[in-house]
C-alpha cells in the first residue's frame, strides 16, 4: 500500500498506534476544511433539462433557469464553470414565458438555439456560441399541436427536428425542418415513440409522459435518449432505444432506465443530453434539488461507456456541477 511521504515519516516518528491515529484525524479533519472551504467558493448549478455545447476547446451549458430567457455558463474543464450572463433574452426572440430546454448547434456559419416558449418551438441565432441569440423576426416553428423539447439533427443531408407533442400524453416526434430552420417540410412529421408502462409510468398517470429527446449516430446505428414519468415523480428516469434510421421504428434497450434514483442516488433525474468530447461520453441530467424540495433542480454530469451495442452511465463519475461564486452576475 502507497503512503505519502508525510505519512511514512509521521508513521516513523509515532511508534505507537494511539500517535499514529491522532494524526490520520488531524489529516482527515484538514481535508476536510479544504473541501469546505472549495464548497464556500462555488454554488451548485440549477439549470433543469441541461445540455452543454462544446466548441473549440470550450464548454457552453444551457438550461432551463428563469422566466425570462436563458442563462449560460463557461468552462474549459467541465470542472470549473464561470456564469457568463444570459445567452438568450425575452424580447429578443420569440416567447413571453415557459423558457424550457434549450439546445445549441453549429450549422453554416452561425450558432444557433432551439428551445421552448409558450409551449411552442422556435430557433434563434448568434455569432457566437455564449450568444446572444436572436430573431429578427420573432415566430416559432407551426405546428398543429402544442410542442416542446426541441433537438435538431443532422444526417445524410437532411435536418430532423425531434421534440415533444402535447397530444393525450407527451410523446416524441420528428420532421424534417427546411433550410432556414423556421418550419417543418410538409408531410414529414411523425410520431417515434410514447411512453409505455413499468419504469416509464410508475404512477399509471392518465396523461403518460415522454419527452427530452436527445439523438446520436454510432457506429451506423441511432440512439434515442429519453426521460419518462412526471418530472415531479422521484421516478423521473432516462432510457434508450434504437434504430437504424433516424425516424425509427425504435427498440427499447432492455436495461432500461440507463438513469434512475436507483443508480445515482437522487430523486427525479433525468432530461439532459449526450456530450461526447474526445474519447469520452457523458449524459448531463438534472435531479431533484433534494429529498423535500424537486425545485430549483441541480444539474449533474457523469461518464457513459457502451457495451452490448448501448450505453450505460459510470456510476462511480456522477458529480455535481458547482459555479465559481465570484463570477455570478
Amino acid at each position: 500500500m502507497r503512503r505519502s511521504l508525510l505519512s511514512v515519516l509521521v508513521y516513523s516518528y509515532c511508534k505507537n498506534t494511539e500517535c499514529f491515529y491522532i494524526f490520520s484525524a488531524m489529516k482527515f479533519l484538514l481535508l476536510l476544511l479544504l473541501a469546505t472551504a472549495q464548497k464556500k467558493d462555488s454554488i451548485p448549478m440549477l439549470l433543469a433539462d441541461p445540455t452543454i455545447f462544446t466548441w473549440k476547446g470550450t464548454h457552453y451549458a444551457f438550461g432551463t433557469n428563469r422566466n425570462d430567457g436563458f442563462p449560460v455558463f463557461v468552462s474549459k474543464d467541465l470542472k470549473h464553470w464561470a456564469d457568463s450572463g444570459m445567452a438568450l433574452k425575452k424580447g429578443e426572440a420569440f416567447g413571453e414565458k415557459g423558457f424550457w430546454a434549450p439546445q445549441v448547434f453549429h450549422y453554416g456559419s452561425k450558432f444557433y438555439m432551439a428551445y421552448t416558449a409558450n409551449e411552442e418551438i422556435a430557433i434563434a441565432s448568434s455569432d457566437h456560441p455564449a450568444g446572444p441569440y436572436k430573431q429578427q423576426d420573432l415566430r416559432s416553428i407551426a405546428a398543429d399541436k402544442k410542442q416542446i423539447d426541441p433537438f435538431v439533427f443532422f444526417d445524410e443531408g437532411k435536418i430532423y427536428l425531434y421534440h415533444v407533442r402535447l397530444d393525450s400524453g407527451n410523446r416524441i416526434f420528428v420532421g424534417e425542418l427546411n433550410k432556414e430552420l423556421n418550419a417543418f417540410i410538409p408531410g414529414t412529421v411523425q410520431k417515434c415513440m410514447q411512453a409505455g408502462e413499468g419504469w416509464e409510468n410508475t404512477k399509471n398517470a392518465p396523461w403518460p409522459v415522454m419527452e427530452g429527446p436527445t439523438v446520436i449516430k454510432k457506429d451506423k446505428l441511432y440512439y434515442l435518449f429519453y426521460s419518462c414519468n412526471d418530472f415531479r415523480n422521484i421516478d423521473y428516469a432516462v432510457g434508450v432505444a434504437v434504430s437504424s434510421s433516424p425516424v425509427g421504428p425504435w427498440k427499447r434497450y432492455e436495461g432500461n432506465p440507463i438513469i434512475s434514483r436507483k443508480n445515482t442516488g437522487a430523486n427525479g433525474s433525468g432530461h439532459g443530453d449526450v456530450l461526447h468530447v474526445g474519447n469520452k461520453w457523458y449524459y448531463v441530467f438534472h435531479t431533484h434539488f433534494d429529498e423535500q424540495k424537486v425545485s430549483p433542480r441541480k444539474t449533474y454530469l457523469v461518464e457513459m461507456k457502451w457495451g452490448k451495442g448501448f450505453p450505460e452511465i459510470i456510476p462511480a463519475t456522477i458529480r455535481a456541477i458547482y459555479i465559481a461564486s465570484g463570477a455570478i452576475h
